[in-house]
């Protein structure tokens, strides 16, 4: 077990300070990362918080499920796997040219 949490299926109007809240009950966070949109700089509806030990992380797994903002969250251990363009990533990933199609 790891203190890294991975928060899925976040509402896109909630911020750093909103996820702290919603989390601080289980113990002190250190760092609630919310990834962006590179083109948009929108949220990409997920986060990640690191808490500062791993009695705490696995307290906060009681929120899985949980409805936040009309969305349940899902709330699981963060695998440090980095997602690819692969076929289990949901797509080809990457920047798609036309020269590739086309060859």
């Amino acid at each position: 077990m790891q203190n890294k949490l991975f928060i899925g299926n976040l509402s896109f109007k909630l911020g750093e300070d909103d996820i702290r809240e919603l989390f601080e009950k289980f113990g002190n966070i250190t760092e609630v990362a919310i990834p962006r949109n590179r083109e948009n700089d929108k949220p990409r509806g997920f986060a990640f918080i690191t808490f500062e030990n791993e009695d705490s992380a696995k307290k906060a797994l009681a929120l899985d499920g949980h409805e936040v903002d009309g969305r349940k969250i899902r709330v699981s251990i963060a695998t440090g796997e980095k997602r690819t363009g692969g076929a289990g990533a949901g797509g080809r990933g990457g920047e798609r040219r036309a020269s590739s199609y086309n060859d």
